[in-house]
Parts: structure tokens; C-alpha cells; sequence
């Protein structure tokens, strides 16, 4: 048996803290991963990419005298589908990834996103997820308040780097119809360790980051990390 979980679904409200236990960890060895975080070598899947490639691939289209495809001008989607696709695109990129029948052997898969009630919520995200992805999957939530979120989305943003992961950020406006209501906790209010998706009983763990503790990266973030997947390491293989 590895010592390694296969996928972790890392989910939160935007700016909750996601991308900063990524960027922890890619800055911790390995050694030091493996043995806190059961997390050797990994890969991200991330649908933030996906999404804005279509804007910008919409602004080209625009340009060129064209219909946009996917979003209107001020970036909101077309269709509430197209949530969705990102996640069957997820599914897609991590199945394309199991062509290597050692993957598992070799690689961890961290999977980020963060869904609203607005455009469905986990609730409807997780019905596409494909059955091969939740097998392997574990969920680690990342706990903030809406206040928490837009105070940590202003905080991050840089203007000259819309695009990056770390530094991108959405208007307030936005943030708060897409984000200020959320169905984590409904979701999971069956059952403290496991959230049913289809046939899966799938394991997580809730994150509290109300605190902030991912934004300075230090040991303060390594620790509560290491007691949250320690906790879900044990719930992965309690099935």
C-alpha cells in the first residue's frame, strides 16, 4: 500500500486559502511531506485556468468581430452549465492521467475548486465527478466566512497579474453573488466524517481557517495541515 493519498479535492470559498497549502507544499520537501502529509510527489488540477482561458479566448473572439462563446463582457457565464463542464473537464484531465496504471504509485493529485449555491453548489459539482476520480478521493474543506473571503479576495489581487493562481481576484460585487451563499454545510451535515456522491462514501476533513493561518505560510499552516490529513488519512483507511 502506498503511504501516499491518491486525490485530495481541496475545497473553500474563493481566497479562503487553497492555493496557499498548495503553494506550501510545493515548497516543503518531499521527505517532509511524505512524512506529515502522506503527499509525496503531486500534481494540481485546478479549474481556475480552464476559466480563464475561455474569457480570454471570448475577448479574441470579441475582437475579431465574433460572438463570444462562453461569457458575457463582464465575465459572467452564458449558461449555468458551464460550471459543470469545468468540472467534467476535472474528470476528464484526471482520467487522461490514469493511462498510467502506476500513476497512483508515483503521483498524488491535488484537485481545487470552489463552487457557490448561485451556480450549484457541491451539491450538483459533485455529480460530475467521475466514478474513477471518486474512488480515490478524499475531501480537505477549507473553513471561511463570507467576510473572511472577501477581505482575503481584496487583499490578493493584483491588477498587473489577473491571471495568476495566487494573485488573482474577482469584484466585490461578483464575489458576492457567486460566493456569499454556500452549501458545504448542508451537504455534509449528514455525517461528520463522510459525504455520500452517488455510490462513494467519500472521507473529509474541515479546515478552520477563519484565523488565517495559510497567508504567512508558516508553521502555524504546517501544523493544523498535518493534524487535518493525519485525521483523514486514518478515515481513508477506516473504509
Amino acid at each position: 500500500m502506498n503511504n501516499t493519498f491518491d486525490v485530495i479535492l481541496l475545497l473553500a470559498r474563493p481566497a479562503a486559502g487553497k492555493s496557499e497549502i498548495i503553494d506550501y507544499l510545493m515548497r516543503t520537501d518531499k521527505k517532509t511531506r511524505l512524512q506529515r502529509f502522506h503527499i509525496g510527489d503531486f500534481e494540481r488540477i485546478d479549474d481556475f485556468p480552464m476559466l480563464w482561458t475561455w474569457f480570454e479566448e471570448d475577448y479574441i473572439l470579441e475582437k475579431m468581430g465574433k460572438p463570444r462563446l462562453h461569457s458575457t463582457p463582464d465575465r459572467y457565464f452564458k449558461e449555468k452549465y458551464f460550471w459543470h463542464v469545468l468540472i467534467e473537464r476535472i474528470s476528464l484531465e484526471y482520467g487522461k492521467r490514469l493511462r498510467n496504471p502506476d500513476y497512483h504509485r508515483q503521483m498524488s493529485t491535488i484537485i481545487e475548486f470552489s463552487r457557490g449555491k448561485e451556480h450549484g453548489g457541491y451539491r450538483e459539482a459533485f455529480q460530475h465527478l467521475s466514478d474513477q476520480l471518486l474512488e480515490h478521493a478524499v475531501i480537505l474543506y477549507v473553513n471561511v466566512s463570507y467576510e473572511e473571503s472577501l477581505r482575503k479576495n481584496r487583499a490578493r489581487f493584483n491588477p498587473d497579474r489577473p491571471d495568476s493562481i495566487l494573485e488573482h481576484g474577482l469584484p466585490d460585487s461578483k464575489l458576492e453573488r457567486l460566493y456569499r451563499e454556500v452549501d458545504w454545510e448542508e451537504i455534509s451535515a449528514a455525517d461528520p466524517e463522510y459525504i455520500t456522491i452517488r455510490d462513494h462514501r467519500v472521507p473529509y476533513v474541515v479546515f478552520e481557517n477563519e484565523d488565517d493561518v495559510t497567508t504567512p505560510r508558516g508553521d502555524a499552516l504546517g501544523n493544523r495541515l498535518e493534524e487535518n490529513l493525519q485525521k483523514l488519512w486514518r478515515l481513508w483507511h477506516a473504509e
